[in-house]
């Protein structure tokens, strides 16, 4: 009898603007096809989407969950996943992306040092909010694209306290709900995305000098598989991420801050300002002080290059 075929995860980089980090995604493009993609895809920031027409299923963490017009979704960076039409439809959505910690860490008391919800732990069915249950997610869900598309005075001020309250009551919600048992938290996390531990280490802790060997055993996998498996999925090795991870943030730096380019190579986790030298040239093509001279406009996309020399999605 054949192998049943793995599905391939595909790993999708947003970069946010700099000022302001929301990126919304919305218009006539973002229709979903009744074809049934045999790629799963995941993010490296918390997606909110709004379903504003037709119905479907989402494929979330081995489940298949319908979703219909009105229907708001809450899922994690890193939480494989696939959206597709119901036949002969093309459902039509805005995405709403940002990170939490990032956004939120003025307004959140000390305590709150986990922003983002658990949510391996979470049923999939979770991840899909019906508009007639729970109205003012979706009130609130689309008033933040209205805000973000017709940019009216202070409507960055106005955007930002629509995402706190609706992140408010996405954390009330899932607080909540039926949550899976760790034994069966933990065999999703295996089955679906055994590599997330590291993936989240690295993002929080880019700074931070850290081994091949340390973040297997944060997955609970040997190293050697460990890397297999980091590269099947990311297409590429873990501390060529981490790389690109630290010079992403520097781009930021270097755009929104006077600091000195040291300064940032220090921050960013470099140990030398000639490995950041290279290590920036290598993956943005050209040296630190340049790209910063060119660094026009706000949208400008940090990531933009590192996409092009790592062949991510």
């Amino acid at each position: 009898m054949p192998r049943k075929k793995k599905p391939v995860i595909e790993y999708r980089h947003y970069s946010l603007p700099i000022h302001f980090p929301v990126l919304l995604l919305s218009g006539e493009r973002w229709k979903i096809s009744d074809i049934k993609s045999e790629h799963l895809h995941f993010h490296n920031h918390l997606e909110i989407g709004i379903c504003y027409s037709d119905s479907g299923i989402m494929e979330i963490k081995g489940e298949s969950v319908p979703f219909t017009a009105g229907d708001v979704t809450f899922l994690p960076r890193y939480l494989p996943h696939t959206t597709y039409s119901s036949p002969g439809e093309a459902s039509l959505w805005s995405y709403l992306f940002f990170s939490p910690e990032d956004l939120f860490q003025h307004s959140f008391k000390s305590a709150y040092s986990n922003f983002e919800p658990n949510l391996w732990a979470v049923l999939g069915k979770n991840c899909i909010l019906n508009k007639d249950k729970h109205p003012m997610v979706y009130s609130l869900a689309t008033s933040i694209v209205e805000e973000l598309q017709q940019q009216k005075p202070y409507y960055q001020e106005s955007a930002y306290g629509l995402l706190l309250s609706l992140y408010i009551e996405l954390l009330r919600i899932h607080s909540t709900n039926e949550a899976l048992t760790d034994q069966e938290a933990g065999h999703s996390l295996k089955g679906d995305f055994v590599i997330s531990p590291a993936l989240e280490y690295i993002t929080r802790n880019y700074m931070l000098p850290m081994t091949i060997d340390f973040l297997a055993d944060l997955c609970h996998l040997s190293t050697t598989h460990f890397r297999r498996k980091f590269h099947e999925m990311m297409g590429t090795a873990p501390l060529d991420f981490l790389s690109s991870t630290r010079i992403e943030e520097a781009c930021k730096q270097l755009k929104s801050t006077e600091d000195s380019i040291l300064e940032i190579s220090e921050k960013v986790g470099f140990h030398s300002i000639s490995s950041f030298n290279r290590c920036f040239s290598k993956l943005m093509g050209t040296s630190p002080k340049e790209w910063r001279k060119s660094a026009q406009s706000e949208t400008q996309s940090a990531k933009a290059s590192i996409l092009e020399f790592t062949g991510w999605v």
